[in-house]
């Protein structure tokens, strides 16, 4: 890269430091998504959506059958961005602190002192690999580093140091050996995201990469700093007010007490989305219109992240249960019946 087109990228901030340009944004956005396609064939919408959740400085949760390339894809976006990456992989007789660490006794100086071993959940990348094979003890014990990247273990406080981006895999709960997730666990998550099972296409594409010689690998593109970086640029994303209140009506109507609520809703819907619901549209939508290349968003970029922000925070009642119906069908109707603001 030159000097003229890296000057383009950054710009001074009165700090002194550097700051992002919203170009580079697009650019290096697009340079990981590249070199994880290189890995991971096709999925593009899976890849997106999972970079999403890095950028917004949150958290992932994927769900499919096992195969389906889950584990591959966080190893993957470890390659490609140089920070640390550790796998959890969760059993139900995993405990607690071996996700978070503990205080071990070691000799020092003639005395024996206790000193903290920190757990795997020490790394920038967490995979939370099958999270719901877990007890909930198991599980809660995750609840706090997602929410204030931080561990509390012996009255001591460890912070996380930044990125710090968890991306659980779960498989469906009609398999065997599984724990459903509660709702206060699945509201953590930013987004959540269907794998899909892959076509023919990609199917002969995948035998081609993992059954041959020569192995696919991807090479850094980004690094932690960047990461971050583009994190702060996204908050920093202006939208206007009729948008985010576009955000909030669409969450509004996955309430069945809300007169904006549809027929759907009322009839098969428990509980509705929590404010997070709408903080994850906002959040999502940020940074879908910064890949987009655009600095506002806009009402496409909010209902793209009406469907993976909404489909955990939507909990259907026993008769939605019993009939079969789906929350990413309430989020459909919503998005369908909910009309999105004009500007006078």
């Amino acid at each position: 890269m030159d000097a003229s087109s890296s000057a383009n990228q950054t710009a001074t901030d009165p700090s002194g430091g550097h700051r992002l340009a919203p170009e580079a944004f697009a650019e290096r956005a697009r340079a990981i998504e590249t070199e994880v396609g290189k890995v991971i064939v096709g999925q593009r919408e899976l890849v997106r959506q999972t970079l999403v959740g890095l950028l917004a400085n949150s958290h992932v949760l994927l769900e499919g059958v096992p195969g389906l390339g889950k584990t591959m894809l966080i190893r993957t976006i470890g390659d490609v961005i140089d920070c640390t990456f550790n796998r959890i992989q969760f059993t139900p007789d995993l405990m607690p602190a071996d996700i978070t660490g503990t205080n071990i006794l070691v000799e020092e100086g003639g005395s024996r002192v206790f000193r903290f071993q920190p757990g795997p959940v020490f790394a920038n990348l967490v995979l939370a690999d099958e999270i719901n094979r877990a007890t909930p003890k198991t599980q809660s014990s995750l609840l706090e580093a997602m929410q204030e990247h931080q561990v509390t273990v012996a009255r001591n406080r460890y912070t996380l140091e930044p990125p710090f981006f968890v991306l659980a895999t779960q498989n469906p709960l009609e398999m065997e050996g599984t724990y459903p997730l509660p709702e206060a666990q699945l509201d953590r998550f930013l987004l959540k995201v269907m794998v899909p099972f892959p076509s023919e296409e990609d199917l002969l594409a995948i035998v081609d990469r993992t059954t041959g010689t020569d192995a696919a690998q991807a090479g850094h593109v980004a690094t932690a700093t960047e990461i971050v970086e583009m994190q702060r640029l996204a908050r920093a994303v202006p939208i206007a007010p009729h948008i985010t209140a576009y955000a909030v009506s669409v969450l509004a109507a996955t309430h069945p007490d809300s007169g904006r609520a549809p027929s759907i809703v009322r009839q098969y819907v428990r509980y509705g989305g929590s404010p997070r619901g709408a903080q994850a549209m906002v959040a999502a939508g940020k940074i879908l219109a910064l890949m987009d290349g655009r600095f506002n968003v806009s009402v496409d970029d909010i209902r793209s992240a009406a469907m993976p922000a909404l489909r955990h925070r939507v909990i259907l009642n026993f008769e939605g249960e019993a009939e079969g119906i789906t929350s990413e069908a309430v989020v459909r109707s919503i998005l369908d019946e909910v009309s999105p603001p004009s500007v006078e």
